[in-house]
């Protein structure tokens, strides 16, 4: 039987919201002549107003007005104006039920509109099982039926009827997809998905369990052991191309919902259903395997050369003292022949004169061992973890089919011939192995006088892989991380259509002719300003000369008034339980409502409990000592409803809620908009089973850790966290956290810190219509690009760097769209393709036109920070926004030392979003109170500057118990509506 709620309340209230907003209310309901026509037929100004009211609501939303409904005043007045009408005669029309339904009658005529029947049913059931093949989403189903409703001219039926319709066409879908991904299976392939769930000999788990585990540490055993599952899923042998036509969304929900339950769930399941989940958790299984096994290798290779670059170092420090003393002793004995030259007398005598022959030839001797390779770096030492790689190696190259783009393809030709001599046992490379991928640092430890060296060979192919699966020049079958460049784009053929019906997605001019024109003319005019202001010396605290650039910091004071004002409103802010606050901030959002359950979408029953669990999350406690910290709650029952309710998706529903709710409070204007924001990297040591999963970054020492990669609005509000490597740089991330957050805000203008730059960044923000304004800290060494010779901008010569390179955008524009457009869709991350366009070796056509076409950008953003001190302002107080968010996440994600523990990937997003939640629930709550503050200085007729409201934070944690028992029961009894008591001043 379908499923018959899939809407909750909120969702219900906003699908048949009627407008609220001036535009909107233009929009819908104005009247043109046939109307005003119809409305002045009318007599009576209840009548009137009524009749109107009527047909604003049966043209939209597209409902008949019900009696005894309620309309918002913003409505009727705005009805009432248009017809020149008393809105209080709204209250006298109805109190005849007769005059409403001819009224309605006549309407339906005029509108010609029908009502709703069994046929319109049908017709919706049918159009939403298309639709519902991409997604199960309720509110989304139901949209788009109300959409398809009022195009084919039908009264819109009550909302029960709608969900009736979703959870049919719901069902139908998931019917299809099952017998989509069931059909094609034979006996064979049956029977091998029902070994999943079978008990895995000398186990107590069962098969899938055993498989869907992430590997422990970077090393050779756990490889082998993850290459062990890998080819356990292609054992399965699954028919070629299954799935292939199935949404990617669907598909990942089954898979998901396959992976929480229990075998005996699924063995519960009908056969058809079943086989569907068990093909679907196999080919999104596969694909997290193959995608961690490369990643796997990559944290090896990168070990091994961390390691061999550690002895290198060490040998020469501990040899330290012997080639000091051999250099003094051969300076001895060159002073010496020089002496002998100058007098004429015997060479070898002048030698004597210094060391005896025997020590002489001891000497050299000693020297030859202490000389290194004349390339003198580390690569000759990593021939000694041969050993190491070659544990693993030949099964890694075995599992993975590759392919390779022309630019690679003599690489691909590489490992195929060390396949070979893996097969065969051979020891010795052929001599005609392929050898034009050997870059010249590798050349003189490969090619020897015996030939092509077997462990350097090997070496420096798997190396030159790794480079080249980053890059995309190679990919990787059935991977989700290392496919075809092409694959992650939009198809040609779509794209080709959006950009003929003028419907792309992009924020700027598709032709490339009138674009180019315009942002070089822009440039040469700011170009022209810049020089004409460095020449008169007028560039506002800026100086350029021969050397280059200088400006004058920016000092960021607090006015002692400001300071004043922040003592006191902090004062007064009421001491409160962590517990007791999201209990307060939950009151007053909802946010619990949003981690609804994953198979049928009903809200936590129990709030304390979900509190709990993502208090857990939070403050970096975890499941186990939540349970014993939290009274009445135990580690299965956390467990189960983290299993179920909490994960990625529903932490970005519950955050939005908050981010909106900070978004729409009056006092947050003080601190900004919601239209600019900044984002960070704040880093957490690994330790424990986490120090596996950690990465290394020399930036951050030899400690293994992860980095939390921070969006924040000007009101203080966090929208967007993502976990990544410490490894990767900031700028990959920056356009994720603008694009694919749930909330409200729309952001303008972004600001970063160095790390959040590149020349790729600039172009993709400019494209997708955001102003990107990075603290580039060292500015004066950052080169601006032109359109031609710089000799017409003498002033700013020391800042040039060269010409643009305007044909290469010109020849790869479409492809710069396709990849903005596909980016905007969401078809593939911007992360992703900025980690690949970034990717050593390739430089391909679309990466440096990408890269000309953001230094055009940049160039320009540059002249525009050199002649805007308010631009600077801005920024500076952005980041430091961002800086403080970083205090307060510091100060909740306390536990554990803040060390993060958990091995497997999903768990770290866990805490990552736990504390981003948090943290934005302390910001509202604090916006909250801070407001009530400020009117409570106001009743002590203490004086406060609204100019100063400005200065405030509500990112304070010192009136926060963030320890201790976590006890979810309110402290005090408040009363709906109501706040807590403040502090009073006399009190600490």
């Amino acid at each position: 039987m379908s499923r018959r709620l899939v809407l909750s309340a909120t969702e219900r209230g906003g699908l048949l919201a009627l407008p609220d907003t001036q535009d909107d209310l233009i929009r819908h309901y104005t009247f043109n002549e046939s109307d005003w026509a119809l409305i002045r037929q009318r007599r009576g100004d209840a009548n009137r107003l009524g009749f109107a009211v009527q047909l604003c609501l049966l043209r939209y939303p597209g409902y008949a007005l019900a009696a005894n409904a309620t309309v918002a005043e913003s409505v009727i007045h705005w009805i009432a104006g248009q017809i020149k009408t008393d809105p209080g005669a709204w209250r006298k029309y109805g109190e005849r039920d007769e005059t409403r339904r001819e009224h309605f009658q006549e309407l339906r005529g005029y509108l010609g509109v029908s009502a709703f029947g069994l046929s319109d049913f049908r017709f919706l059931v049918k159009t939403l099982a298309d639709l519902a093949m991409q997604t199960d989403k309720g509110v989304v189903l139901a949209a788009h039926a109300l959409e398809a409703l009022r195009q084919r001219k039908v009264i819109l039926p009550t909302l029960t009827v709608i969900e009736r319709a979703c959870a049919e066409a719901i069902t139908r879908a998931n019917r299809s997809i099952y017998r989509a991904l069931a059909q094609p299976l034979t006996a064979l392939h049956r029977q091998r998905l029902d070994d999943l769930l079978k008990i895995k000999p000398d186990s107590n788990t069962t098969w899938l369990v055993w498989l869907r585990q992430s590997p422990l540490k970077p090393n050779s055993r756990y490889m082998l052991e993850h290459i062990e599952r890998l080819k356990t899923f292609q054992a399965i042998a699954l028919p070629d191309g299954i799935g292939r036509h199935i949404h990617q969304n669907r598909l990942l929900k089954i898979a998901r919902e396959g992976g929480q339950m229990t075998p005996q769930d699924l063995g519960k399941f009908e056969s058809e259903r079943r086989y569907a989940t068990l093909v679907a958790v196999t080919l999104e299984s596969t694909a997290t395997i193959i995608d961690e096994i490369i990643d796997l290798h990559d944290r090896i290779l990168l070990k091994l050369f961390s390691a061999a670059k550690h002895k290198h170092q060490h040998q020469f420090q501990q040899q330290g003292k012997a080639i000091n003393d051999k250099v003094r002793l051969f300076s001895k004995i060159g002073h010496a022949l020089l002496d002998a030259k100058h007098s004429d007398s015997d060479p070898y005598a002048a030698i004597e004169s210094v060391i005896s022959w025997d020590d002489f030839q001891q000497s050299i001797i000693e020297a030859d061992q202490l000389a290194k390779p004349a390339a003198f770096d580390h690569l000759h030492l990593i021939a000694e973890q041969f050993s190491t790689l070659r544990r693993y190696t030949p099964d890694f190259l075995d599992v993975l089919t590759l392919r390779a783009a022309p630019a690679a393809q003599n690489l691909l030709d590489a490992i195929k011939v060390i396949r070979t001599m893996n097969g065969a046992g051979n020891r010795k490379v052929p001599t005609d192995a392929p050898t034009a991928f050997i870059k010249p640092r590798w050349k003189s430890l490969v090619h020897t006088d015996q030939g092509l060296d077997r462990r350097f060979y090997e070496i420096c192919a798997l190396t030159e892989l790794k480079n080249a699966l980053r890059s995309g020049d190679i990919w990787v079958q059935g991977s989700r991380q290392f496919r075809d460049f092409d694959e992650y784009l939009l198809p040609s053929g779509k794209f080709q259509e959006l950009k003929q019906a003028k419907a792309l997605p992009v924020a700027v001019n598709p032709d490339c002719e009138q674009y180019l024109h315009d942002r070089l003319q822009l440039l040469e005019q700011q170009l022209s300003t810049a020089n004409r202001l460095a020449v008169a010396n007028e560039l506002p605290d800026a100086i350029i000369t021969d050397s280059g650039l200088k400006i004058t910091p920016l000092e960021a004071v607090v006015p002692e008034a400001a300071q004043q004002l922040i003592n006191q409103a902090g004062m007064l802010l009421p001491r409160i339980k962590i517990t007791e606050l999201l209990m307060d901030v939950d009151d007053w959002t909802g946010f619990s409502r949003y981690f609804v359950h994953l198979k049928d979408g009903e809200p936590a029953k129990d709030r304390t409990l979900l509190l709990s669990a993502i208090l857990a999350d939070a403050i970096n406690l975890g499941l186990t000592k939540m349970a014993e910290s939290c009274p009445g709650t135990t580690y299965a029952k956390l467990s189960w409803l983290q299993a179920w309710h909490i994960r990625d998706e529903t932490y970005s529903a519950g955050l939005a809620e908050l981010v909106n709710a900070q978004f729409n409070h009056a006092f947050a204007e003080n601190w900004g908009d919601g239209s600019t924001s900044s984002s960070d990297g704040q880093r957490f040591r690994a330790g424990g089973k986490g120090e596996s999963s950690g990465h290394v970054n020399p930036k951050y020492g030899s400690e293994p850790g992860r980095l939390f990669y921070t969006h924040i609005s000007d009101q203080y509000a966090p929208y967007h966290i993502k976990v990544v490597n410490v490894g990767i740089r900031d700028s990959t991330y920056v356009l994720d956290g603008l694009l694919y957050h749930e909330s409200d805000l729309r952001i303008e203008e972004h600001y970063t810190d160095t790390a959040g730059f590149t020349d790729h960044v600039f172009a993709l923000m400019h494209l997708l219509g955001f102003r990107f304004a990075p603290r580039i800290r060292d500015l004066k060494d950052t080169k601006l690009y032109i359109p031609k010779s710089g000799q017409d901008y003498p002033a700013l010569q020391s800042m040039i760097g060269g010409n643009l390179n305007i044909k290469s955008i010109q020849t790869h524009w479409d492809e710069i769209l396709r990849l903005a457009t596909s980016i905007k869709q969401g078809t593939v991350t911007a992360s992703l393709m900025l980690r690949k366009l970034g990717s050593y070796p390739r430089q391909n056509g679309l990466a440096v036109a990408l890269r000309e076409l953001g230094r055009i950008e940049r160039t320009l953003f540059i002249l525009d920070w050199l002649q805007n001190v308010e631009l600077r302002r801005r920024v500076h107080a952005g980041l430091n926004k961002g800086e403080a968010r970083n205090a307060l996440a510091r100060a909740v994600f306390f536990n554990r030392l803040g060390e993060i523990r958990d091995r497997s990937f999903e768990q770290q997003r866990y805490r990552a979003s736990g504390l981003n939640l948090v943290t934005a629930a302390i910001v509202l709550w604090n916006t909250v109170y801070l407001e009530r503050a400020i009117e409570k200085l106001r009743e002590l007729d203490k004086p406060v500057d609204d100019a100063l409201l400005q200065y405030l934070s509500p990112l304070g944690w010192e009136h926060i118990n963030l320890t201790g028992d976590y006890i979810w029961r309110q402290s005090r009894k408040i009363e709906e509506g109501q706040f807590r008591p403040l502090r009073t001043t006399e009190k600490s």
